[in-house]
């Protein structure tokens, strides 16, 4: 049978969380009635982490398990928990107890009876460093809400909820875990909602992120937004910024050519600095033009070109 919810559920290293956890998942969904699976990837854990899946397993018949070879990172962990979910409604939460499985019922409702299409936690009350976390977290999210226009005070929450449609629509890959709200209205659901979520203080074992995710993460907003608006139609990008900078450099060769001829033999185009800028620029223009003439090429030879999402199909 299809289970009401899929529970995605990445970890690394978290032998001494998950029996509680688990436990706690499966009280809250067996006091609402809920049928669910969950699914506990493990990242390469180092410890014994595994084995305590293992053993879970024979004693919660909706426990199930994937393990990697090595850590890869949260974002193909996320990936293959969403290609083994088939529940109804899917919610990620991170394995080191300081996201609530109490919050289920109230973000199952969200999506099943509200109609959202996502719900993003918000840890409105953090119990996370304030110099090494808030702070660079508030900003990072404020650039997100700027860049990508999304209103969620807290893009990178681990505790979300999907409708199944939603994670078997999107692809989740590098780290790009951070904008899966992006992700999915880029590919057509536009019903994301928030949720003020408990976050409590870490109970086992220490943090597994570090500064370097605010760079990393900034980065990769920038390829989401620049994949999904011109992944299809590269030239509509390198076409113009080339014909912009290409004509840029021949309105100044037209000005030094004008120039010369009104001043005669003795003005010296080669000791001016706008002739190598202008001369610059037209080259800069043509190597543009030219990467999305090649980028086109890519694109029309790719096999996913004409690959759409659709909504429903009548009659076919």
């Amino acid at each position: 049978m299809q289970p009401d919810i899929s529970i995605v559920v990445p970890l690394f290293n978290e032998e001494e969380s998950l029996p509680e956890l688990v436990a706690w998942i499966d009280r809250v969904c067996t006091e609402n009635k809920f049928s669910y699976e969950v699914i506990l990837i493990d990242d390469g854990s180092k410890d014994n982490s595994w084995d305590v899946i293992k053993n879970l397993s024979g004693d919660y018949p909706g426990i199930k398990g994937i393990k990697f070879q090595r850590n890869y990172g949260k974002s193909p962990a996320l990936h293959e928990g969403f290609k083994a979910a088939s529940g109804n409604v899917v919610i990620t939460m991170d394995a080191d107890l300081q996201d609530s499985p109490d919050e289920i019922p109230e973000l199952y409702r969200m999506v099943m009876e509200d109609g959202y299409d996502l719900v993003s936690g918000w840890k409105k009350v953090r119990y996370d460093n304030a110099i090494t976390k808030n702070l660079p977290s508030k900003l990072y999210n404020g650039v997100n809400r700027w860049v990508s226009g999304i209103k969620l005070h807290d893009m990178n929450c681990g505790l979300k909820a999907y409708k199944r449609k939603v994670i078997k629509s999107i692809e989740v890959y590098g780290e790009m875990h951070r904008f899966i709200p992006v992700l999915a209205k880029h590919a057509g659901f536009n019903r994301i909602g928030e949720k003020v979520v408990q976050h409590r203080p870490r109970k086992y074992g220490v943090s597994k992120f570090g500064w370097e995710r605010f760079i990393n993460g900034f980065l990769d907003l920038m390829s989401i937004q620049f994949v999904s608006r011109f992944g299809k139609k590269p030239m509509h990008l390198f076409g113009t910024l080339g014909s912009f900078t290409f004509l840029i450099g021949f309105i100044l060769v037209a000005w030094i050519v004008i120039d010369k001829l009104r001043l005669g033999v003795d003005y010296g185009v080669t000791n001016k600095p706008t002739f190598y800028i202008s001369l610059t620029m037209m080259i800069l223009g043509t190597l543009c033009f030219f990467t999305g003439f090649i980028a086109e090429l890519v694109v029309r030879n790719a096999v996913d070109r004409n690959v759409y999402l659709t909504e429903e199909k009548i009659g076919l």
